[in-house]
């Protein structure tokens, strides 16, 4: 994605991660929830699906997750839904045991702005992995009611091929490694602009993704 083609200034991006923190702050912190801003930059009021992400500072890619949660479909406002699931990844991640105020001076805070999800309608495996490109595309696969999702990043910071990513998504939907290959099985594709945190209460910078 160029800087031409971006959705969101770096200001909004770091808008986005400091209401991020600020959000599970203040739930740590006094128990209550922080309001959803109304005065936040026009383009935060559109509706957007989006993940927050949270991970240990310093520590290994595959050791540092602390948390992530987000909504694929977009039910609200991109600023509210900021403020919601950053509570969400600090609080109700099943894969980890809830945030303690402690704790978050050690957190480095992410926010992902997803792009709406396109259905792939090619069913041969080959054509499938030619539309995906490492570094820009995160993935849904979908089958029945089962769905999984990793974003644009995951496969990066794992360098992983396509096909190894298409097998970890199937198995994030809990589906066989293979199921992508199966024509039953749904693919979408989707992009993400990432905001981060290079450190806790630090700068916010546009993390940029290739391969």
């Amino acid at each position: 994605m160029s800087k031409e083609q971006y959705a969101y200034t770096d200001e909004e991006g770091i808008y986005l991660v400091k209401l991020a923190r600020k959000s599970l702050e203040t739930r740590l912190k006094t128990g209550k929830a922080l309001p959803v801003p109304a005065d936040c930059p026009p383009k935060l009021k559109q509706d957007t699906g989006l993940f927050v992400t949270l991970r240990k500072h310093g520590e290994p890619v595959d050791e540092s997750l602390r948390g992530c949660i987000g909504m694929i479909e977009a039910r609200e406002p991109l600023v509210a839904g900021v403020v919601h699931m950053a509570l969400a990844a600090g609080l109700e991640d099943p894969r980890f045991p809830q945030v303690s105020a402690s704790e978050l001076d050690h957190l480095d805070f992410e926010v992902t702005a997803m792009t709406v999800p396109k259905l792939l309608e090619t069913k041969d495996p080959e054509a499938i992995k030619k539309s995906i490109k490492i570094g820009r595309d995160g993935l849904i696969m979908g089958r029945g009611y089962r769905r999984g999702l990793l974003l644009p990043q995951v496969p990066v910071e794992y360098d992983w091929d396509v096909e190894t990513f298409l097998m970890h998504t199937c198995g994030k939907a809990g589906l066989p490694g293979d199921a992508w290959q199966k024509k039953d099985t749904q693919i979408y594709t989707f992009q993400g602009e990432i905001f981060e945190e290079e450190e806790p209460h630090g700068k916010i910078i546009r993390k940029i993704i290739s391969k």
